[in-house]
């Protein structure tokens, strides 16, 4: 992934933070009949380095061999940035749109898991992680047991063994302060979710800069 060094993340735990808040991955491999597709949820585990989820037995993913090398794409909050934001365009005119976005892309070998108890651990997992906000949050245990072992059936696992991970936040890093200011408060009127969204993630992101400053 092309990632200028102003917008490169390295922090672990900041990766780790990018990809709980983005959890759909896209998983791109190359095959027989060339590049192939699938967008899953996974559950990253930082201490054993992998991301794990699951996928129909029918998608032609699970067809492929295991130690298959692989790549995730996770795509986090992104809008799109008008000049019109920016306070040095009445100055200079010298601006042009671009796009803010978060982005993670993550390589590895992928194994398939089939054990019984591995699929259930994947799904109840799951399950619990995205419950947790609802306010009266479901459990596999809320479906009959019949019916769960025969969804199980139909899946198989998919775990990846990561061997490198690559991030990038742009959040308009190489702009001027006021240019700064000017997109936080644009995106944060914005109409949809995902720009007001990126307006919190550039104030945190104008925060901790400053501390380390600070620091």
């Amino acid at each position: 992934m092309y990632t200028p060094e102003a917008f490169a993340v390295t922090d672990e735990a900041l990766i780790a933070a990018m990809l709980r808040r983005s959890p759909l991955g896209c998983l791109v491999t190359s095959g027989p009949e060339g590049l192939f597709a699938t967008h899953l949820p996974f559950l990253y585990d930082p201490q054993g380095c992998t991301l794990a989820g699951h996928l129909a037995r029918a998608n032609p993913h699970s067809g492929l061999a295991a130690a298959t090398e692989a790549l995730l794409i996770f795509q986090g909050p992104n809008a799109y940035v008008t000049p019109s934001s920016y306070p040095s365009k009445a100055k200079h005119g010298r601006v042009v749109p671009t796009w803010n976005y978060e982005a993670v892309h993550v390589y590895g070998q992928l194994s398939w898991r089939t054990e019984r108890e591995w699929l259930l651990d994947n799904v109840t997992a799951l399950t619990r992680h995205f419950e947790a906000t609802q306010p009266a949050p479901w459990s596999v245990r809320d479906a009959p047991a019949e019916h769960i072992e025969r969804l199980i059936a139909g899946i198989i696992g998919v775990e990846m063994r990561i061997n490198r991970i690559e991030a990038t936040r742009k959040l308009s890093q190489n702009r001027p302060e006021a240019d700064r200011d000017g997109v936080i408060t644009t995106l944060a009127a914005g109409h949809s979710a995902s720009e007001r969204e990126l307006a919190e993630l550039m104030r945190a992101d104008r925060s901790s800069a400053a501390k380390l400053r600070r620091d």
